[in-house]
């Protein structure tokens, strides 16, 4: 009899204990707990608050104004990193740390999941770089232009990963997610109209960047960068390639130079003065700064205010 106790209050030991893991997402829905979520890229954290709303709190691993190429996370960022659910970064060769931290985030229980790894590539764009018309590249920039939110139809792609991810984990709020998902998937197609309004009206496709974020636009609208850096911010140029930016750039006559909001690039200044060009801003949307954060700035309207000078950049008379 004593021997049935012990084993039914070692039964009810374990049970207890179980309830207590970190990974029973049905315990944490019945108690009405969030999701707590850590993203790279601002992009995902944006999309993942969207289709979560209030069932999800969502942070982004990177401080505001950070360069998303070059970060590495400090080890409060990690151990806070340990505590959460899921970790959400893009892949794609993005991000250097996560190759580092994947096995102690999984070994804590971290359901990690690479968004960009599921996108459906045609084989043209897997190497987008090298069809940009920007340097003689000497770079290494991998197979993949990572900065796949920039096009909202793969941002869809993104988001839809994201919205199967919270269905996993929340089940039993399918249909809000997938609604949710709805809304945002239409206001991303949307912004697709948008963008091809925009390069309808232009006169010329070319422009002028800090580093190269934008070659989805060119394979999705014809928008063709010449860039200063590769892939990555830290990929510059030779003093060889510097001049052949500088030759290209006035032989399409171009005015206008477009920085960006996490990178600070001297080379640029040079092409800048080279040229005699008018700066403009580009925000690639990596992660935001402490002024988008205090303008509330989301999304899409950084995505607006990169339509506008655009437009000044590309509608234009040479």
């Amino acid at each position: 009899m004593r021997a049935k106790i012990s084993l039914l209050i070692l039964l009810l030991l374990l049970a207890v204990a179980g309830c207590g893991s970190k990974d029973n997402n049905t315990n944490k829905e019945t108690a009405g707990e969030k999701l707590h979520i850590y993203t790279t890229v601002y992009p995902l954290q944006y999309f993942t608050e969207e289709i979560g709303k209030e069932l999800v709190t969502v942070n982004t691993i990177y401080p505001p104004g950070a360069d998303e190429h070059t970060y590495e996370p400090s080890q409060k960022d990690m151990i806070e990193l340990a505590r959460s659910d899921l970790f959400i970064y893009v892949g794609l060769g993005l991000e250097g740390f996560v190759n580092k931290a994947k096995q102690t985030l999984e070994n804590e229980n971290v359901h990690v999941v690479a968004a960009g790894e599921h996108i459906h590539f045609d084989k043209e764009e897997v190497h987008t770089d090298d069809e940009q018309e920007q340097h003689d590249d000497g770079h290494d920039h991998g197979d993949i232009d990572p900065h796949v939110w920039i096009d909202p139809l793969f941002a869809k792609e993104l988001a839809e990963t994201i919205k199967d991810e919270l269905i996993q984990h929340l089940p039993d709020h399918k249909e809000q997610l997938e609604a949710n998902y709805t809304v945002l998937s239409n206001q991303l197609d949307e912004l697709n109209q948008q963008f091809k309004q925009l390069i309808e009206k232009a006169e010329h496709k070319e422009i002028i960047a800090a580093h190269a974020a934008y070659g989805y636009w060119e394979k999705r609208y014809g928008i063709k960068q010449i860039s200063i850096s590769g892939l990555s911010s830290s990929n510059e140029p030779t003093q060889k390639q510097l001049k052949e930016i500088i030759t290209m750039a006035k032989r399409h006559g171009l005015k206008h130079i477009f920085f960006e909001q996490n990178v600070s690039s001297k080379l640029a200044e040079i092409v800048q003065g080279e040229l005699n060009a008018e700066p403009l801003y580009l925000h690639n949307l990596s992660v935001l700064t402490a002024q988008n954060i205090k303008d509330n700035k989301t999304y899409f309207s950084i995505m607006e205010d990169n339509l506008k000078a655009l437009e000044t950049a590309l509608i234009e008379t040479k």
